[in-house]
């Protein structure tokens, strides 16, 4: 295959050769249980990254958010992650039957710090399981449960980088709108604001629609 950008590395050498070795706590940080601490870090969390990819390698990365804690430890082994109202393309889903691994990363609001968490998934529809969730949420279609491998700590470099808890860097207004985005990508007649009032519809809908009944 042709590369479509110059100097481009092929081995672990090449990029090694461009970094200092990992310190020893960065080396060590990783263990492959939930910890108290990091079950409490979940705990608070309204909001992750998903990970997931499809046989063929293709990656695909998705938000999921809840009221906080809606992702529930079920021991320091096991995570569950309930499916909420979507886009219905179920990419995710059909990337963990494919492929049965995933990655998730939770934040907390305010805390520069992240907690990534690697292992099996599985989607599960097992009774006792969609049951946890029914007091903040409605019941889902099913879960994605997560056999943990891996969970670790991931510096808070990149937020203070980015600033992506001051205000002061927050500029909204600037970037495209939903409604900009989609019918500048598809080329659709409708105008970015008719988009705009279709998404905060649907998004009402959606949202209330993950109400408990």
């Amino acid at each position: 295959m042709d590369m479509p950008f110059p100097s481009v590395l092929t081995s672990v050498d090449e990029v090694r050769e461009l970094y200092r070795q990992p310190s020893k706590v960065a080396a060590g940080k990783v263990i492959d249980h939930v910890d108290e601490t990091s079950a409490s870090f979940i705990a608070r969390s309204p909001f992750h990254l998903l990970a997931t990819s499809h046989a063929d390698g293709r990656c695909d990365v998705s938000p999921r958010g809840g009221p906080v804690g809606f992702v529930k430890v079920l021991d320091e082994k096991r995570v569950i992650v309930p499916d909420l109202n979507g886009n219905n393309l179920l990419d995710s889903l059909q990337n963990v039957i494919d492929n049965p691994q995933a990655g998730l990363l939770f934040l907390v609001p305010g805390r520069d710090e992240t907690l990534r968490v690697n292992g099996r998934a599985w989607l599960t529809t097992d009774d006792a399981i969609l049951d946890l969730f029914v007091d903040e949420l409605r019941r889902p279609k099913l879960a994605v449960a997560v056999a943990v491998d891996e969970v670790y700590l991931h510096c808070a470099k990149s937020f203070r980088r980015g600033g992506v808890w001051s205000p002061e860097t927050w500029s909204p207004d600037e970037a495209p709108t939903g409604g900009e985005l989609i019918t500048g990508q598809l080329g659709l007649e409708q105008t970015a604001a008719e988009m705009e009032g279709y998404l905060e519809e649907s998004y009402a809908v959606g949202l209330a629609e993950d109400s408990p009944v």
